[in-house]
Order: structure tokens, then C-alpha cells, then sequence
């Protein structure tokens, strides 16, 4: 199902002073509520434009913008506007060079000596550490805004010699850290292994076989459909966003696109109508570290498993704009997020709760004999903090447990705080078939967070508390 644009800027609401509740997210996935939440979190939140697209099951369930892409003159955001997607950019290079691969014009194992010899230990650095972000390069983007530096153009050899040629940050392979400038180096590799200007390559190998017709690759002339970057500082009025200057997005967050594109090119990640398998096995696989720790990026993507499921997402972040891709293989569904502010707080709450309308739910708590969580998680804090606890609420392991020592020391501690100015219940779920909650405590000088957990006949099986 397909939604038109809403055609009225949200956002004029919310800058001339409106504003809503915070937005109720909906209990199960329903376009017509989904729809109401995205615009309502948009109003509220002072989102001066965004763009979603929503795939479920491998088909476009919603697709719609909303608030402005422009506000002088105000201009709605519609379908096909363009936004900056920043990192998600570097997907699409990871792409690129697995193509490549495939083409036998290049290995993954290659050395970035093979290519800028005169950079730091290129020859013990790969163009998988590249973009595993685990070369040690130095990150030449650290920043959220476009300092002095940033401002003027640069020549992309430029860029790279500065910041690959000095110092690096960690041994190749020990760690993980995201560098931008891994990327700027990958997207040279593809014009010296391809004979071709990356935004050629890209145009004829990926967006013209999936009909990504709106997507460029750091266009210099924009038109009307793209929407433009917004920012705000320190509660100030919105404004205009300053740009890089030429030469700094590059392969690390140099492409402008559309959600509907971007749903294209998530449907064909997930179709396997890309790549072979072995290529997208690459691309999503994990990499161990040198000591043998794992780091939970891919190539271009981020690894993480909800409710069972695995999730493949990265965001991106350009002066003025902001953007989420989150792919969920198993069930062929994908969130796509665009926007032209910098709300990150409020982009990333909309982001999960969207992809959470999508993942299988978690199994429930079970019901539990006696007071609520909440209600059970203050009583045992007051017990502790007097000393006096009612052994017959505890399980047999944790009433051992606390032994008279740890309750006196505990108490002791505890006494000073006083009553909570606030309690409140972070989360619950299940787990060994106990109802398993997480309560914060906040007290004048500082906050405890404290794990319960019950069994169905409402006994105390464990209670720990930390400080946040």
C-alpha cells in the first residue's frame, strides 16, 4: 500500500509553537496507525522534514514523507525526495567492491599497498580492514559539525595521503573503530580497479540494474526534489545547515537518495539478486579481532540479533541530515529512515520502535502472585535499607545468600539516600520461566538501577542494585 504525501508541512506546526503528547506507538503493525504515530512523532518532535519507507514481507507496506523538505519556501516532503544518506553511502561502496571481487578485477585480500603504497603499514593493511574499520586509519569525520577544516574543498588523494600517511590510531586488526577514512580510500580503489569514475561504476553495475533512478552520487547541481539540510543549536532557532566542502563526503557518505530507492536496493540485498552468496555471506559476517574478540560490524553493516532475528542496519549523518536503513533478512522487511535535521534522540526512538512492529514479540513475562513489579521493587529497596527483610518472600538460594553481614553492610549504604524522589519501571521480561524487571531508582545525589528477579509464586529469586 502506498500513502501520499501529507500535503501540509507538519513542521509549520511545530516551529510556529505547536506541540503534541508524546506519540503513542502502536501495539501491532497497522499502516493507518503506523502512519498517525510517524506524523505525530514528527510534529512533536520538531522534525523539520522525513522520508519513510516501510518493507514488510518484501513488499512496500508504507511509504509516505512528511514536514518539509524545504522551509523558505515551505515545500513538502514527498516520495522521491532526495536526501543526503551520509554513511548509509558506505553499503553501497562495500557493494562495489564486492562486485569487483566477483569480476576477478580485485581481492578483499589485497593490500592497500597495492594501491597507495606510500601510506602507513599499507602493506600489512587489507581492503577488508578497510571496511571492517579495523585498518587503524584515523578518522578524518569524528565530528557532528562541519569545522574550518571541513569547510574548504580538498582533493581526494589529498584527503587520503593527510590522513592515512600519518600516525595510526591501533596495530592493524586489534581493534575496531570506525574510520571514514578507510572509505575514502576504498572509493579510490574502485576507480583504479574499475578504469572508471565511482559514480560510474555505481551507476552502471547497481543503480541502473535495480531502477535506482533517484540516487546520485555527490551531485553538484541540485534540483527542486532535494530536500534541504537543517540544524539547530543549543535550542536555537532552526536554521540552514553548512555543507562540507568538495572532496570531504566522498565513498564515505557521498550519496543522495530516495527511501523508495533505498527499498529497492534493500530488496535486492535480501533477494540475494545482487550478489553471489558467498559475496553477501562476506558482507554480513563478523570479524574477529587479533586477540579474538569479536567486533559486530560487516561491511557496511551493522550486526545485532532481536528477539531472535538477525538485524542488519547502519545510519548515516552528513551537516543537516540524518538517515537509518535496518534490514531484517529472515523476514524480508526493512525500515528506512531520511531525514533533513539533526533530531537524533528523537530519529532513533522512531527508528526502533518501527523496526520492533516488525520483529517477532518476545515471549511474555509469566504472571506473578503478589504486587506488581514496580510495587515489589520499592518494597525490598525500603527492607534493605532498614535491615529488615521478610525472609519468607525470598527463594531458598538468595534468602542464603544474603547472609546478616550483607544485609547490615547493605543497609548501612542504603539508609543515607533516603526515599527515591522517583521510582520507575525500565523493563520486563522473561527469562528460565521467572519475570525478570528492571527498575530505576532516582534519589537526590544519584540514580540505582535494580534487577529483579520472581518466580510465578511471587518469591525473590535475585535482587541486585548499581549505580548508573
Amino acid at each position: 500500500m502506498r500513502l501520499p504525501a501529507i500535503p501540509v508541512c507538519l513542521a509549520t506546526l511545530a516551529l510556529a509553537g505547536w506541540s503534541t503528547a508524546a506519540a503513542t506507538v502502536p501495539a501491532s503493525f497497522e499502516v493507518s496507525a503506523v502512519d498517525a504515530y510517524i506524523a505525530e512523532t514528527v510534529a512533536g518532535k520538531n522534525i523539520t522534514g522525513l522520508s519513510v519507507a516501510i518493507l514488510k514481507e518484501g513488499r512496500i507496506a508504507l511509504a509516505k514523507g512528511y514536514g518539509c523538505r524545504r522551509l523558505e519556501p515551505r515545500q513538502p516532503v514527498a516520495e522521491d525526495t532526495r536526501f543526503s544518506i551520509g554513511s548509509v553511502t558506505k553499503q553501497f561502496v562495500c557493494g562495489c567492491i564486492l562486485l569487483l571481487a566477483e569480476e576477478g578485477k580485485l581481492t578483499v585480500r589485497d593490500s592497500v599497498a597495492k594501491y597507495y603504497p606510500q601510506l602507513t603499514r599499507a602493506g600489512d593493511i587489507t581492503l577488508l580492514d578497510l571496511m571492517n574499520h579495523v585498518s587503524g586509519y584515523p578518522d578524518y569525520y569524528p565530528l557532528d559539525f562541519v569545522d574550518r577544516r571541513m569547510a574548504v574543498p580538498i582533493a581526494g588523494d589529498d584527503l587520503i595521503a593527510q590522513y592515512g600517511g600519518g600516525q595510526l590510531d591501533f596495530a592493524p586488526g586489534t581493534r575496531y573503530s570506525y574510520s571514514n577514512t578507510g572509505y575514502a580510500i576504498l572509493g579510490r580503489v574502485i576507480e583504479k580497479a574499475s578504469g572508471e569514475p565511482l559514480e560510474t561504476y555505481l551507476e552502471r553495475r547497481v543503480l541502473r540494474p535495480l531502477a535506482m533512478g533517484q540516487t546520485a552520487y555527490e551531485p553538484q547541481q541540485k534540483t527542486a526534489d532535494y530536500a534541504l539540510g537543517y540544524t539547530s543549536f543549543a535550542l536555537g532557532p532552526v536554521e540552514p545547515a553548512p555543507l562540507e566542502g568538495r572532496g570531504w563526503a566522498v565513498a564515505a557518505g557521498g550519496i543522495f537518495s530516495t527511501t523508495g530507492d533505498l527499498a529497492r536496493w534493500d530488496q535486492a540485498l535480501m533477494d540475494g539478486r545482487l550478489f553471489k552468496p558467498e559475496s553477501w555471506q562476506l558482507m554480513t559476517a563478523r570479524r574477529q579481532l587479533a586477540d579474538g574478540r569479536w567486533s559486530d560490524y560487516g561491511c557496511g553493516l551493522g550486526l545485532s540479533v532481536r528477539n531472535g532475528l538477525t538485524v542488519l542496519a547502519h545510519s548515516g549523518a552528513m551537516s543537516g541530515f540524518r538517515a537509518f536503513n535496518t534490514l531484517i533478512p529472515a523476514r524480508r522487511s526493512a525500515v528506512i529512515l531520511l531525514s533533513n535535521c539533526e533530531e537524533d534522540a528523537a530519529l532513533q526512538d522512531l527508528n526502533k520502535a518501527l523496526i520492533a512492529l516488525l520483529l517477532p514479540k518476545a515471549e511474555p513475562p509469566p504472571h506473578i502472585a503478589g504486587p506488581a513489579a514496580l510495587e515489589a521493587a520499592r518494597d525490598f529497596l525500603g527492607r534493605m535499607q532498614r535491615g529488615t527483610l521478610d525472609r519468607a518472600r525470598l527463594g531458598a538460594e538468595f534468602s542464603h545468600f544474603l547472609t546478616p553481614e550483607k544485609v547490615s553492610g547493605a543497609a548501612a549504604r542504603l539508609k543515607p539516600l533516603g526515599s527515591p524522589v522517583k521510582s520507575e519501571l525500565a523493563s520486563t521480561s522473561e527469562r528460565g520461566g521467572m519475570e525478570v524487571s528492571v527498575t530505576r531508582f532516582t534519589f537526590k545525589d544519584c540514580t540505582l538501577r535494580a534487577l529483579m528477579y520472581r518466580t510465578p509464586d511471587g518469591k525473590i529469586q535475585e535482587y541486585l542494585m548499581v549505580k548508573e
